[in-house]
């Protein structure tokens, strides 16, 4: 539920890091007197303080730039329920024991502002942990990590506005006055997201043919950020959530959004999250645990924290019908602590609210073991239940038109791009639909020049102009996809890998795990030249493709673009009609090109025809059959017909054309064939009626209805019929996707 998705290193510790700043800390090395005075010097406080909230607008930012908002939008009913389940317990709970925790540890002042700070310690859930955990656990894009990320953000939002109550309490405003001032912020905050909105548009319109934003653009977007972040904290307003609707509102198309991502990840994760997360261990003292009532004290907080997050989430999950495994993994990932809580804290003793040491000490202590405590627990629970847990790969033939539909595709240079990316647009069916798209842009690694890189390392060479990246390629495969953006308002993600062809298909693959993708649409190893001939591309991507085939965990396709930029399919938003035509032989491929048609025909756009070729013999004399004629094509209707076909064939055609060609969406056409030859003759018939041809792989072996369609097999990766397709001889205008099913 990541954006521009730039691939880099793995951080498998940040949700460990306070235990880190925890052995710095007081109780640890600090006892020392020599490393106590250079770590807590005078001025050390403030300075402290101030790094932890360039840190905070930081992440906070960046999680709001990747935050996935359609899905959020989409599913706030169960975001909010579960959110609120959990906070709502361990908010009951805070006021059970508010008065206890108030007398044991001899605070003095108001109990209501101590009630409010142990329910944000109770209640909080770190959402920039959550999301950082649920993506190095690999599972941040599977529907149960993606309501983790946003139910974690609602908590966040509930927590900051308790902050927002504490921060308040000192200045002692009016009503009128705290009003006031909260309109005014409201007012600066929506000020500035339109400012930064067309800030944005004009910069991404400068200098098109370059591939990234210069060094003093991207500072002036991180200064705007900055300075009216820093605008509400003096305004005596937390910034955590103006940050996260900052980034959340930046406009995703465009090289802005590009930079900003690829700069913000790689410091965030590999400098700001250890800074920041480690510092919130740095601050716990646990030499104030030398009571028995005190250590009482922690593991009540500890435990009811715990407790109620699992009591509330649980029944929001009973609620929601959410299966038991997932519901436990969804508590114990709303526990994670170390944001919200320690700044609250922080806040509420600078600003002289609470005045005991002693409860601040305490809290901190167990803010920071709870979080040592539950990742683990969330680590074992998502390894144990890796099989279980998120969605699993659904092969087209059985998936939902009316369901999320995540696709890879793939190029190796911009003639490709056109193409894949109408392909999937027309892909994106009705417009309340949801599609994540993702184009990753594939580029070779001589293997002279590998050094140990992969997939996962090359967050860093997104700004390099090296012999390696084909910087050209980049700016001119960025301008299209960005245009495309514009046009249709469809986010299109963007990735690069950098690697030797020998193991791309690696990459390929994992990626496609990783975001648990319906299916993989690869590029032909040969491109359309003026003149129609093919031209060969490097043999590389050819084995690359053929690896793909065999290796990928779920469906793949192989897309030849024959004038499908030029014909039929003129822009990505046109309002010309697209014909498709979905050629049916039988096997699990045909049946896997079938469900594309169900998700074809709900485009406004789109006409598709189902073609199913059937064997002479197979006609009957009519009995059963209606019959009706348009343009020279027989259009069957099926009822009862005794042909001799697979089963499954039989119940995949069955049910799916009840269900849309009766209903209009699609057209069924029989063709009846005695061999191959006539085969040929009834696709070259149909060669420059179509812009897009679908068809599966097929089986090997021979087939009645495809023998002698071609007198040689020059890409046995395409199937008999999509070779035939994609030969120089057959001369058509129409693009063709070949589809392999997942077996």
């Amino acid at each position: 539920m990541l954006n521009y998705y730039t691939v880099s290193n793995l951080y498998l510790g940040s949700y460990f890091l306070p235990q880190a700043g925890f052995v710095l800390g007081p109780s640890g090395l600090s006892r020392a007197p020599s490393i106590h005075v250079f770590f807590f010097q005078n001025f050390a406080v403030d300075f402290y303080e101030s790094m932890a909230l360039y840190c905070r607008i930081s992440i906070m930012f960046l999680l709001g730039l990747e935050m996935d908002i359609s899905y959020l939008m989409r599913n706030l009913r169960p975001v909010i329920i579960i959110a609120c389940g959990g906070c709502l317990m361990c908010t009951i709970f805070a006021s059970a024991i508010s008065l206890f925790v108030y007398e044991e540890t001899g605070s003095r002042g108001s109990r209501f502002t101590l009630a409010l700070v142990i329910t944000v310690v109770l209640a909080n859930t770190a959402s920039p942990i959550v999301f950082r955990l649920a993506a190095d656990l690999k599972f941040a894009t599977s529907d149960i990590g993606r309501l983790a990320i946003s139910s974690s953000l609602i908590g966040d939002m509930y927590a900051v506005l308790i902050l927002v109550l504490i921060s308040g309490e000192k200045q002692k405003r009016t009503v009128n006055g705290w009003a006031l001032m909260a309109f005014c912020s409201l007012l600066l905050l929506v000020g500035i997201i339109i400012f930064t909105t067309h800030l944005v548009h004009w910069l991404n319109k400068r200098n098109r043919d370059e591939k990234n934003l210069q060094a003093v653009e991207v500072m002036l977007l991180c200064s705007v950020i900055l300075v009216a972040a820093m605008t509400l904290e003096t305004m005596g307003f937390s910034s955590i959530i103006a940050c996260f609707l900052m980034g959340s509102t930046f406009p995703r198309g465009g090289k802005s959004a590009r930079t900003l991502l690829a700069i913000l990840t790689y410091t965030v994760r590999n400098f700001i999250f250890p800074i920041y997360f480690g510092y919130s261990g740095f601050k716990a003292d646990t030499s104030y645990l030398n009571e028995l009532k005190r250590v009482a004290i922690v593991l009540m907080v500890i435990v009811l924290s715990i407790g109620g997050k699992i009591v509330g989430t649980l029944a929001a999950c009973w609620y929601l019908k959410t299966p038991l495994n997932e519901g436990v993994l969804l508590a114990f990932l709303m526990n994670m602590k170390g944001h919200v809580d320690i700044l609250t804290l922080t806040t509420a003793m600078q600003n002289k609210v609470l005045n005991s040491s002693i409860f601040y000490n305490l809290m901190v202590s167990a803010v920071v073991i709870s979080s040592l405590i539950t990742a683990p627990l969330i680590s074992f629970l998502v390894r144990r239940e890796s099989d279980t847990i998120g969605a699993k790969h659904i092969p087209m033939e059985y998936h939902s038109p009316d369901k999320e539909l995540k696709l890879l595709t793939c190029v190796h240079s911009r003639h490709p791009v056109d193409c894949m990316v109408k392909f999937v647009v027309s892909l994106r069916g009705s417009d309340n639909v949801p599609i994540s798209p993702y184009l990753m842009h594939l580029i070779e690694l001589p293997e002279k020049t590998k050094k140990n890189s992969s997939f996962y390392d090359q967050e860093e060479d997104e700004f390099s102009d090296d012999e390696v990246d084909d910087s050209n390629d980049a700016v001119e495969i960025n301008e299209a996809v960005d245009m495309y953006i514009e046009e249709t308002k469809m986010m299109i993600h963007q990735v690069k890998t950098v690697a030797p062809f020998s193991t791309m298909y690696q990459d390929v693959c994992r990626f496609a795990d990783d975001i648990r993708t319906s299916f993989i649409v690869l590029p032909f190893h040969k491109h359309q030249r003026i003149d129609g001939k093919f031209e060969n591309d490097k043999d590389g991507i050819r084995s690359t493709n053929q690896k793909v085939l065999r290796n990928a965990q779920c469906s793949v396709a192989i897309l030849v673009d024959r004038g499908h930029t030029t014909s039929g399919t003129q822009a990505a938003g046109s309002e010309s009609l697209q014909q498709i035509a979905i050629l049916f032989f039988g096997g699990p491929d045909d049946r896997e090109a079938l469900g594309f048609s169900k998700r074809l025909s709900t485009h406004h756009h789109s006409s598709v025809t189902i073609f199913r070729f059937l064997p002479t013999l197979a006609k009957a004399p009519n009995e059963g059959i209606n019959v009706s004629r348009k343009e020279d094509d027989v259009v069957v209707t099926i009822q009862d017909q005794q042909i001799e076909v697979d089963e499954a064939d039989s119940s995949a055609l069955a049910n799916f054309y009840h269900r849309y060609v009766t209903s209009g969406k699609v057209r069924f056409v029989e063709k009846y064939v005695h061999n191959g030859a006539e085969t040929g003759m009834v696709l070259r018939e149909m060669a420059e009626t179509y812009s897009m041809f679908i068809v599966g792989k097929g089986r090997r072996g021979d087939c009645l209805l495809t023998t002698g369609i071609s007198e040689w097999e020059e890409c046995p990766e395409l199937g008999v019929v999509g070779d035939f397709l994609a030969s120089s001889e057959f001369d058509i205008s129409g693009s063709v996707l070949v589809v392999q099913q997942h077996r």
